[in-house]
């Protein structure tokens, strides 16, 4: 598709969609042929590939967000990390540090990362999955235990996990939210740390 036949409406469109600069989404667009869709994938793996360069980043800035739940019986705190204060008071940045609290506090996630996930946590799951999976033809079994435990990670660790909003995010992990942030401001965004509190919970 030619230059000319990519609208600005278009470009405008693919930009409050993605946050992308003009000219990265006009070109993303034109890659695409006028494909909205293909041009927002093209963007993702640009922005995740950017990302990716800024993790090297310090993030020294940040907001601590807090969500409680209407009843009163969960509470949950978040810090967000960025690279510079202005960043940190910028109200995208911090509605994203809020919707990550609120995720948090619907989701309950166990672990941050898969870094976080004790070694002997992972291999006594792991040997369940084996055992569970002992009827099923033995070249098939490998495949079977990682699925199992790729489901557990998504289920346990906040990374992994889809947002639990899927209307406004689409299904995307917490990971892919904390990428297209990044690529949104343009800074390294790490999410630090987090706490969750239920009544009666055993700490």
């Amino acid at each position: 598709m030619e230059a000319a036949q990519i609208s600005a409406g278009d470009v405008k469109a693919l930009r409050e969609r993605t946050g992308a600069g003009m000219m990265d989404c006009k070109r993303a667009l034109q890659e695409a042929g006028g494909d909205m869709d293909k041009a927002i994938e093209l963007l993702r793996v640009r922005g995740q590939a950017q990302a990716a360069k800024r993790g090297e980043r310090a993030a020294s800035e940040g907001t601590v967000q807090s969500y409680i739940h209407a009843t009163g019986k969960i509470g949950v705190l978040v810090e967000v990390n960025c690279e510079t204060d202005f960043v940190a008071k910028n109200s995208d940045f911090q509605e994203f540090a809020r919707d990550i609290a609120l995720h948090i506090a619907a989701a309950a996630p166990q672990y941050l990362s898969e870094e976080d996930v004790p070694a002997e946590l992972r291999e006594s799951e792991q040997r369940i999955y084996e055992e569970q999976s002992q009827d099923k033809p033995e070249q098939a079994r490998p495949k079977i235990v990682e699925g199992r435990w790729r489901k557990w990670l998504e289920q346990n660790v906040l990374l992994n996990q889809a947002h639990i909003n899927p209307e406004k995010y689409g299904g995307q992990s917490i990971e892919e939210l904390r990428a297209a942030t990044a690529a949104k401001t343009g800074e390294n965004v790490v999410i630090r740390r987090f706490a969750r509190f239920q009544v009666g919970e055993e700490a």
